[in-house]
This record gives C-alpha cells, structure tokens and sequence, in this order.
C-alpha cells in the first residue's frame, strides 16, 4: 500500500467523501490541513485547481477531485464500493454528480446575502432532495442495504441539512422526510462520524456568523 496524504481544508464536504472513502476501505492515511484563504504555495503549485481535496501518493503522483480520488481508493483496495454491472455502476457515477450538485446548491443557499437568492437557492434545494428522495424512500442505503460510494459521496450533504435544521430552522428535510432514514443511517455510520473534526460544528458557525449569509439571522445558539 504506498503512503497516502489527504491535503484538507477543516470544512471541505468534498474532503469528508473521500474521508469517508479512505476510512470504510480501512486504508492507512495522514491529514493535512490548509487554510484556503491564504493557500500556501507549495499547495498551489500542486493543485492545477488550487481546491481541495488533493491526494498526494508521492511528491510526483497527485490526484484531484474528491469522484476521482474516491475511484482510486476503491480500484486499490477490494471489495469495491461500486456495483460490478456496468450500466448500475454508471447509476452510480451519476447519482454521485447529483451529490456535487446538492452540495454545491447547499452551499449556495447557505452563503446566499439577501432574502430573494436564499428563496431561490431554497427551491433548487428542495427540488434536488425530492429527486433522491424519489429513488431512495425504503431504502438503508442508496444500493439498498450495502454502503457505496454514493453514500460516502452524499452523507456530508446530510451533516449540512442536520446542522441548518437544527441550529438555523431551516426545516430541509421536512421538505423530504423519506430521506430521513438515510439520513439517520448515514450520520450515525463510524466512518460519516470520523470524517470531520471534532469542532466541525463550532467552526461552521463561527464562519457563517463571520459571512453576511442571510441565514446567520436565523441562528439558534
């Protein structure tokens, strides 16, 4: 197994998927954080994107991109995270890119400055979550009882929605209670647990109170 350095930023949700990724393959690994308001500059003369995560094999072998790190990470270490049929694991590739999309629309809505873009961001939100609400309702895992890659990819989506319902009343998942289930499955997951600091909540507010986010109105201490 060769050395395995995930270079992180503390409130990265695309870092959490591959931490997610890195711990449910049980794969030996050392964490690196950066602070991506001042990124050093040997973190940027690495990263063709100057985003997080990066996975450093070697100084000369870098992969980008939380998908295509979390694809690695399952080539190298059986058994695999994906379906082994061809057209269920390209289900999968594409419910992950929903993943991306409910985590950057979550982000939009979470930093939106006034009332009419957080409404906006709000439906398209919502919107999402109903569609994997759709495929998911039953279910314990999006395969049904066996954790994917979609899971690791999805589950920091669901600490987000957890943290705005509780501390800011944003009511998300009332807007699609048959992900509740996944939800709860997903947060209480060893791996989904391990994936953030310890002060990840802390943090996360403290950024937002500190943002002109509309929502830090809405905060619940």
């Amino acid at each position: 197994m060769p050395n395995i350095e995930l270079i992180s930023f503390k409130l990265c949700p695309f870092v959490q998927r591959s931490v997610i990724t890195l711990l449910e393959k049980n794969i030996p690994f050392d964490i690196t954080y950066i602070d991506l308001d001042d990124k050093p500059d040997w973190f940027l003369t690495i990263s063709p994107t100057g985003k997080v995560p990066l996975l450093r094999i070697d100084p000369n072998q870098i992969l980008f991109e939380s998908a295509v790190i979390n694809e690695y990470l399952d080539e190298i270490t059986p058994p695999s995270l994906h379906p082994i049929d061809p057209f269920e694991k390209a289900q999968h590739r594409a419910w992950i890119e929903v993943g991306s999309n409910l985590l950057m629309t979550s982000y939009r809505f979470t930093v939106a400055s006034d009332q009419e873009k957080q409404d906006h961001q709000r439906v398209l939100l919502i919107n999402l979550l109903r569609k994997l609400e759709a495929e998911l309702t039953g279910k314990v895992f999006f395969d049904g009882k066996r954790f994917t890659l979609v899971d690791a990819a999805i589950a920091p989506v669901f600490r987000w929605i957890e943290i705005l319902d509780r501390r800011l009343a944003t009511g998300l998942l009332n807007e699609a209670p048959g992900l509740s289930p996944w939800s709860s499955n997903l947060l209480n997951r060893p791996s989904v647990k391990n994936s953030v600091v310890s002060d990840f909540e802390a943090l996360y507010i403290s950024r937002l109170i500190d943002s002109d986010s509309q929502l830090r109105f809405n905060l619940n201490t």
